[in-house]
């Protein structure tokens, strides 16, 4: 089953909890802390590869998570790092975050990998919070949490030649004709849902894959038909073969077909509506009295694109079209408006810190140094209580808190923990 869309949760591992301990040997009096560092937390990284041609898998699990560090032990030893989760995805996939719709990775070449969310840092142990004013301090840091995502997903098809045209023109028995592919081929519409893939193979061991995209109709710009899930398969390729059906067989006039589709695509992306076309007139065996073939030849010269009449139940003139679609591939100079560029995700700037009121009155901070902050403190450990107030003292909450309005006895919210202010 072909599937080019997909949605999934990921959800990277919590670094492990730094240790709270202290030496403790014979002959060794005030040992002094020595609690190791917590693991940190596996991270959840998408592998792009050329085995895997469907998102089908991600229909029957949306769920992946890693996971956590392990704790770190007593005589400084670490906790043990948790193994990264991958993700095998076919190469073409493109990645969004689903709540900014920003690309977080665009994976087009085997083996490319992207770190979708990071694993936590582990928590380190008290052995670090030693100094001359506290030789024993007792508490550790927890772990910091991971990175959690829903992610929409979707599959563009990766090949060198795309067939492009109405539907039953003709597409699917060019391609069952030139290559191993055995798309449908029947007397109706829309014979082809999915984009299917073939091989095309030259003499003196000369390749390149063809793709067999589902046809367009009017309006698919806007998404009528299978209209984005055509054009979205189309921007991939390198070249357009244009197959129009000359026969005139059902009414249709080859020159209005070709204007009606590529206006079709300018409306979606000036990119596809530059791209080259090679025109194959098939259903020649049918034309009978008609001056179809030589109206379109005409009207095709003074725009300077080639037209190669064919026949593709019969092959006759496919050797010609398949020749001339190589030598192009050969010339093919990909500019750097096509080349696809390494996407590094980045999030959106953000200040250090924001206050909100919550439907119940209460003030709500936000910002990730805060929110670590707290979710890698332990609140029930005094050292550790007093350590996170200087910590807010030295980012100078009480000010912005007290510049939003808040006054004695209101409470403050961060995360899942709810304080009560005090001056």
């Amino acid at each position: 089953m072909f599937i080019d869309r997909a949605r999934i949760f990921v959800q990277s591992g919590r670094g492990g909890d730094g240790m709270s301990s202290f030496r403790h040997e014979k002959f060794v009096p005030k040992g002094g802390p020595d609690g190791g560092d917590g693991g940190q937390g596996g991270s959840v990284i998408l592998v792009a590869d050329s085995n895997t041609n469907t998102l089908v898998d991600f229909r029957y699990r949306r769920l992946f998570k890693a996971k956590i560090g392990g704790k770190g032990q007593g005589s400084n030893k670490y906790g043990r790092d948790a193994e990264d989760l991958r993700i095998v995805v076919p190469v073409g996939t493109i990645v969004r975050d689903e709540a900014t719709d920003q690309v977080m990775a665009d994976l087009s070449s085997p083996g490319q990998e992207a770190v979708i969310a990071k694993g936590g840092r582990g928590g380190r142990g008290n052995w670090h919070f030693r100094s001359s004013a506290n030789r024993t301090p007792t508490f550790a840091e927890k772990g910091e949490p991971g990175e959690e995502h829903w992610l929409r997903m979707e599959l563009k098809v990766l090949a060198d030649v795309g067939l492009l045209g109405y539907p039953s023109v003709g597409k699917s028995s060019i391609l069952r004709k030139v290559s191993a592919a055995q798309p449908e081929v029947a007397e109706y519409h829309f014979t082809t849902l999915n984009p299917i893939l073939g091989v095309v193979t030259l003499p003196e061991m000369r390749s390149f894959v063809m793709a067999d995209i589902p046809g367009l109709i009017d309006g698919a710009a806007e998404g009528v038909g299978l209209g984005y899930d055509f054009l979205r398969h189309v921007e991939r390729t390198k070249i357009l073969i244009h197959v129009l059906d000359v026969s005139g067989m059902e009414g249709r006039d080859p020159i209005d077909d070709f204007e009606k589709i590529n206006a079709e695509l300018a409306k979606y992306s000036d990119k596809l509506a530059k791209k080259l076309q090679i025109v194959a007139a098939n259903k020649i065996d049918m034309l009978g009295d008609s001056d179809n073939l030589e109206r379109l030849q005409a009207y095709m010269d003074e725009r300077g694109i080639e037209v190669f009449p064919i026949c593709a139940l019969s092959g006759e003139g496919m050797d010609a079209l398949l020749e001339r679609v190589w030598e192009r591939l050969e010339a093919y100079d990909e500019t750097p408006e096509e080349t696809t560029e390494e996407v590094v995700y980045k999030a959106k700037e953000k200040p250090d810190f924001e206050v909100k009121r919550g439907e119940d009155g209460a003030f709500v901070i936000t910002g990730p140094r805060i929110e670590n902050l707290v979710a890698m403190t332990n609140f029930d450990d005094d050292q550790s209580l007093r350590r996170f107030q200087r910590i807010w003292r030295y980012m100078e909450l009480d000010k912005l808190l007290l510049s939003k309005g808040i006054k004695e006895g209101n409470t403050v919210r961060i995360c899942m923990m709810e304080f009560e202010y005090h001056q």
